[in-house]
């Protein structure tokens, strides 16, 4: 009898958590594909997970403070970046990831830091738009801000480029 308090507490908490459906793993492996081939420089696989019209944008502040953003209409640019040798890899990582879906669209927002090698770069957030196809879900919109501080990047991250 003294085990079914316990019971009926571990099962509130197992109603509250909500587990990850099959569309959210195959939006969170899509933007995992898109880091691993930044990492790895491989342009082919990064177009892999991008839809041929993406568009990526960039908020960030000028050195007189002012909000700016920049509009990329086209992956040409990013995917010449990512393909061209790098002495050194492009690491980002991320956390407080959260996805969103309905339907044939997603949408994801995370926290992330930006190391060349193990020398930080900036951070920011991501927020990305995706679309289901029929090949699969694939990134249509890629906004993100930059800044180097202030960034509260988890310690497990930080230790990793000590």
């Amino acid at each position: 009898m003294k085990k079914l308090p316990v019971l009926i507490v571990l099962l509130a908490f197992s109603l509250n958590g909500r587990a990850q459906t099959a569309d959210e793993g195959e939006v969170k492996n899509v933007i995992q594909t898109l880091f691993k081939g930044m990492q790895l420089g491989d342009s082919a696989l990064v177009a892999s997970i991008l839809t041929r019209d993406v568009q990526f944008v960039t908020v960030a502040f000028s050195k007189d403070g002012q909000s700016v953003r920049h509009t990329e209409n086209s992956s040409r640019s990013f995917l010449n970046a990512v393909g061209m040798p790098h002495v050194e890899s492009w690491n980002e990582d991320i956390w407080n990831l959260k996805i969103s879906v309905d339907g044939a669209l997603a949408q994801a927002w995370c926290d992330y830091a930006f190391y060349i090698g193990k020398k930080f770069s900036h951070c920011g957030v991501d927020a990305f738009l995706l679309h289901r196809e029929k090949s699969g879900w694939k990134i249509f919109h890629l906004a993100d801000t930059r800044r180097t501080s202030p960034c509260a990047i988890p310690k497990e991250i930080e230790i990793r480029y000590k």
